[in-house]
């Protein structure tokens, strides 16, 4: 792996979270990907365009980048080695020729210049050490018609469906863990249309989008999974487990309320955000 700006991004995502991620990608595709529609609509990917995928994780974006591109190809670099042998294995097992993956910080990475029509990413730019520095770094890897798409997290307010399900289990939730650390970045619109101007971007647009998130296919899958993820495990780790059971109980009754013939389906809402590489003037 090349340079690294963000060496403890690095170091939690190639530990234990980062290794959840990749054996239970199919989890996390099925809780974000509900916003694959508005962010690929949003990037507009045509046939014969090259896509850089940032952050892209186990590359389920990557490799949906790879199809439309049909004679393009599409490139998807991330930090964790674990996420980047099950996306290989996955582009492979699907027969994706015309998509690759790269390990490395995409703050830092020598990309080659103007190699690319499309940065895309869902999420993980919220996760770079310096975001500007990151930015701009990637605005030079950029075709000078290129452009940018991009999905991030609103935020949660405590009426909010997730909030309602999770309850019992918030006040438990005092700090990010390792891997989740970033992840608050670029809740505001006006800090995203602050940093994407700093760094070159223009035609900048920032647009709410909501979607029904799959957290399991009942509510015993779904609290499973809750209790699985990095912030909670982390969190959880010194509660003792009559506690942690209580809270659990608590968590499954809830979630009951979004139990559907579909799955446990949480509405969530995120930012998409797109740019020109260009020098248009900015929408407001």
């Amino acid at each position: 792996m090349h340079a690294i700006a963000n060496r403890q991004q690095a170091e939690a995502w190639n530990d234990w979270e980062g290794i959840h991620w990749a054996e239970h990608s199919e989890r996390y595709d099925a809780m974000m990907g509900a916003f694959n529609a508005p962010l690929f609509a949003a990037a507009g990917i045509a046939a014969g365009e090259r896509v850089l995928d940032v952050g892209c994780g186990t590359g389920q974006t990557t490799r949906i980048a790879a199809r439309q591109a049909s004679d393009g190809y599409a490139v998807g670099i991330d930090l964790s080695a674990p996420m980047l042998e099950r996306a290989r294995r996955d582009a492979a097992a699907e027969g994706i020729g015309n998509v690759t993956f790269e390990q490395g910080d995409a703050q830092v990475h020598p990309f080659p210049g103007s190699g690319f029509d499309v940065l895309l990413s869902r999420g993980g730019v919220m996760f770079f050490g310096d975001h500007i520095a990151a930015f701009t770094h990637l605005r030079h890897t950029l075709v000078p018609t290129g452009r940018l798409a991009f999905l991030g997290p609103q935020p949660g307010g405590p009426d909010s469906a997730y909030a309602r399900a999770t309850a019992a289990l918030s006040p438990f939730l005092r700090e990010a863990s390792p891997a989740a650390r970033g992840m608050g970045s670029l809740l505001d619109p006006a800090r995203i249309r602050q940093v994407l101007t700093a760094a070159g971007f223009t035609d900048i647009d920032v647009t709410p989008a909501e979607a029904p998130m799959t957290f399991g296919a009942d509510a015993g899958s779904a609290v499973d999974f809750l209790f699985a993820m990095g912030p909670t495990r982390y969190n959880l780790r010194e509660v003792n487990p009559e506690t942690v059971s209580r809270i659990r109980a608590e968590v499954h009754d809830a979630l009951a309320e979004f139990e559907t013939s579909d799955g446990v389906r949480i509405p969530g809402s995120v930012w998409i955000v797109t740019a020109s590489r260009g020098h248009a003037q900015e929408r407001v």
